[in-house]
């Protein structure tokens, strides 16, 4: 009887130390995490036919829909109206133009429409004229106050705790892991690093104008101006990660049509290469959402994923849990 009990405990230890140690813990036993995990140890196999250098390894993903919820309005929209509605400057030409028609009229589905492109338009306008550091300030300051209206927490921590997990993994195994969103590079900055362990110089987003000024200490500043630079969405990702990266990722994420040039871009390359789509099913604990939708479109893409054999992840199978635990809220 001692005998049996010791071999047991051994047993239920051994498998305990195992599925501590298991990769990616808040995903499910299936087909995507078996392609991830698979894909991640081929191309670390030193001396393996698919090995890839660790200098080459490099890992992109979108950020909307992909890292964090970007439901039922893009977070940094939210933040814009949220900024419009408290700024005294005045909006030019505001009952002709979108997104600001649709921002004053109180046209909700018109500004989903608008996207991304829309929320930066309404970000250059009522953010030209003031430094950088004071944007900055002024998004740390709304992610500490503003909460999501389902939710009710900040929007900060509904990060996804399976991707997180992922990028985690990613980088325990040589990859250098990279933000390449549609959303404002400069707005992304101020929270990347602590919600996914992205530094600032891995963030490649849409970016408005700066100019290089003196401010009135004497002091340099850079200043924003109400003109949008560079839009890193659809055709625009690969361009991003060609000027701001240097190298085509082995790996990539998306989860929308804005995402597909990223992922054919990543898919084209020589060697081993993934790529992977979170696909929104779960309605109950997040969204369900994928043609129809005017925030997170998923169109081309899933149909482009299904005829290259692309990994799509479904959420409400794949994943255990979608958010962290509330506990871990915390200021960017």
């Amino acid at each position: 009887m001692v005998i049996f009990t010791l071999v047991t405990l051994y047993v239920l230890g051994v498998a305990a130390a195992r599925a501590q140690s298991s990769p990616l813990p808040s995903w499910n036993e299936g087909a995507a995490k078996s392609a991830i995990v698979e894909f991640i140890a081929r191309v670390t196999r030193d001396g393996g036919p698919d090995f890839v250098p660790a200098a080459a390894r490099i890992a992109t993903f979108d950020n909307d829909g992909t890292l964090w919820c970007e439901q039922p309005l893009y977070f940094q929209a939210v933040f814009a109206l949220d900024r419009v509605k408290t700024s005294r400057r005045s909006i030019p030409n505001g009952k002709k133009q979108q997104p600001f028609k649709a921002f004053l009229s109180g046209d909700n589905a018109e500004l989903a429409a608008q996207g991304e492109k829309g929320a930066l338009g309404l970000l250059a306008v009522s953010h030209g004229g003031m430094t950088t550091n004071a944007f900055a300030t002024f998004v740390a300051e709304w992610l500490s106050e503003a909460k999501h209206p389902r939710f009710n927490r900040p929007y900060n921590t509904l990060i996804y705790q399976p991707m997180v997990e992922l990028l985690d993994y990613l980088r325990t195994n040589g990859f250098k892991t990279f933000i390449v969103s549609g959303g404002g590079v400069e707005f992304m900055r101020v929270w990347a690093e602590k919600a996914y362990g992205i530094p600032p110089e891995q963030v490649v987003g849409s970016s408005g104008a700066t100019q290089f000024t003196m401010g009135a200490d004497g002091k340099p500043v850079l200043m924003k101006l109400t003109k949008v630079e560079f839009i890193d969405d659809g055709p625009g990702k690969p361009s991003g990660i060609n000027r701001f990266i240097g190298r085509r990722p082995i790996f990539a994420f998306g989860n929308s049509d804005g995402d597909l040039q990223m992922l054919q871009w990543t898919a084209a390359g020589s060697g081993p290469r993934f790529a992977g789509i979170v696909h929104h099913t779960d309605g109950e604990r997040e969204y369900a959402y994928d043609r129809r939708s005017k925030i997170g479109k998923l169109d081309k893409a899933l149909d482009e994923a299904r005829l290259r054999g692309w990994t799509v992840v479904d959420m409400k199978q794949d994943w255990k849990t979608i958010f962290p635990e509330r506990s871990e809220e915390a200021k960017p």
